[in-house]
């Protein structure tokens, strides 16, 4: 495949150009299980601890969710000093996309695409920063 087509009738042969590009697009929103939204909320099945990626050595704290739209299981990066220890099975937790390289994991964690960022309604943050209390449910 060289180069782009150019001159006056060159619209059609850029136009099918164009969509060999797009497929790739589609692909992606279609296996996406929080299918295209931004944030989405699970139910925490079970923590797991995973082994970080050579170079580094680590048991990075995770959670297996299950998510409550479609009953879709995925894990989720649970980020913070301690941040594992706020999590029980069944707590209903948001998760959002840890931001790696299209839509991929990120840093040391193999095949982690999401991150934890509120359980029971309550920031993540702000309840390892002691701001608030876990609710009782």
């Amino acid at each position: 495949m060289g180069h782009k087509s150019k001159g006056i009738n060159a619209g059609k042969k850029l136009q099918q150009r164009r969509k060999q590009f797009k497929k790739h697009r589609v692909n992606k929103k279609k296996h996406d299980p929080l299918e295209g939204s931004a944030q989405a909320k699970g139910i925490v099945l079970e923590k797991v601890q995973l082994e970080a990626k050579q170079p580094n050595s680590a048991m990075r704290k995770c959670v297996r969710v299950q998510l409550i739209k479609n009953g879709k299981q995925v894990t989720a990066f649970c980020p913070g000093d301690g941040a594992i220890k706020q999590m029980e099975e069944h707590d209903e937790v948001v998760v959002e996309s840890i931001g790696g390289a299209m839509g991929g994991s990120k840093g040391d964690i193999p095949g982690v695409r999401w991150k934890v960022i509120k359980v029971n309604d309550q920031s993540l943050d702000a309840l390892l920063k002691g701001r608030i209390e876990k609710a009782r449910r």
